[in-house]
């Protein structure tokens, strides 16, 4: 099935009908990519729930699209720069305090079933890193998510990576009754990556890419096998996910920092909240990756250089950023645009420069995604991340 022939026939109805062009677009490609990304051989019943978990995720977007820009009133409380430590604690709100438990989920996502990333990228050197041949997926829906409502989202990177403490968050927050403590029922999606680390890898090619691919591959190929999987339907046969961008958040350290910053900005169509520990905001792109011809230095570009930020148009994000005191490559020159201090500085001043929601943490007496950090302050990223979601 092809988008051509659709889109012919669109053009035959009345105005009417015109006006929802979009939403038979959006829907023939999702059919194409689905059909084109189905294992083989596939259970016919699992290819059908794929199938419709990736056409109702097109009408969901094209509907989003329609509703405009889901404006929103969060205010200014958190926002700022803070400095932390050198003592730390665990906050007692990511301590498991016996509030009723949700569900969680664990299947996996083979690599050459991806569109998107196969494994098999021309930037890879596989003998010298290896690629997964499948991801692990963790899903975990909190005990105050009612099925069929369309639920908010985390993506979190490198999963399960800090799951635990975002459960126990949702355990006790989304029940609390301080309304500036409080959190929405958001399904948490914690993806893991495709294998090693920084360049020449599949991670990096994921994560420290400067392009919409890897929020498109979260898009179009993780969320419908969220929405498809047996277990999932089982616990919840009407489960959705909004469509509503400021109902979509990701989150990551290091190069998943970077990654959670670069889905937003290249697809705020798609995610826009942001939480990004020692954010790898330096130079890792793949030095023969295609995007190199546009941003040479990757993510340095942000804050430095072509200064994406400061000299682009404000996006509609709401961000926030961390960078640890003995971080990584803190002493090393500008030149080498692999100082994580530094990085992260300048991405501070940048976003606040252009006048960004942003809360900034700098931690004293700490490394590189340092698990003090994520223990002292998560509960409170996740509340100010969330801040001025209205729901559906």
């Amino acid at each position: 099935m092809s988008a051509a022939p659709v889109e012919d026939g669109v053009k035959e109805f009345a105005p009417e009908v015109q006006a929802i062009r979009p939403v038979f677009l959006l829907v023939s490609a999702a059919l194409t990519d689905t059909q084109s990304a189905m294992p083989s051989p596939l259970p016919p019943a699992a290819s059908a729930r794929r199938l419709v978990a990736a056409v109702l995720l097109a009408l969901a977007s094209a509907a989003g699209c329609a509703t405009g820009s889901h404006p929103e009133k969060p205010g200014t409380a958190g926002d700022g720069s803070f400095t932390i430590g050198p003592a730390y604690a665990v906050d007692s709100d990511l301590a498991d305090k016996g509030n009723p438990k949700g569900r969680s989920f664990e299947f996996t996502m083979r690599l050459a079933d991806s569109k998107i990333f196969r494994g098999d990228d021309t930037t890879l050197l596989p003998a010298k890193k290896a690629v997964r041949t499948e991801r692990k997926i963790f899903v975990y829906v909190p005990a105050a998510y009612r099925d069929g409502t369309a639920a908010p989202v985390l993506v979190t990177h490198d999963g399960p990576g800090q799951l635990n403490l975002v459960r126990n968050a949702l355990d006790n927050l989304t029940i609390s009754k301080d309304p500036d403590r409080r959190l929405p029922a958001f399904i948490t999606v914690a993806v893991e990556n495709g294998g090693n680390d920084g360049k020449d890898s599949e991670r990096g090619l994921e994560y420290d890419t400067m392009s919409d691919r890897f929020a498109r591959f979260i898009n179009d190929e993780v969320f419908p096998a969220v929405l498809a999987d047996a277990k999932v339907r089982a616990a919840y046969p009407h489960i959705a996910i909004t469509a509503n961008p400021w109902g979509r958040a990701t989150m990551g350290c290091s190069s998943g920092g970077a990654a959670a910053l670069t889905m937003a900005w290249f697809r705020p169509d798609l995610f826009r909240r942001v939480a990004a520990y020692s954010g790898t905001f330096v130079d890792q792109q793949d030095d023969d990756a295609p995007e190199e011809a546009k941003f040479p230095y990757g993510a340095w570009e942000y804050h430095s250089s072509m200064k994406l930020i400061t000299n682009g148009p404000k996006k509609p994000l709401r961000i926030f950023t961390h960078v640890s005191e003995n971080d990584i490559r803190a002493k090393d020159p500008e030149s080498t645009q692999h100082n994580w201090v530094m990085a992260g500085k300048r991405t501070e001043a940048a976003l606040q420069e252009k006048g960004y929601n942003h809360r900034f943490v700098y931690s004293l007496a700490t490394g590189h995604c340092d698990k003090k950090v994520f223990e002292q302050t998560l509960a409170d990223t996740l509340v100010w991340l969330w801040r001025g979601y209205r729901g559906e």
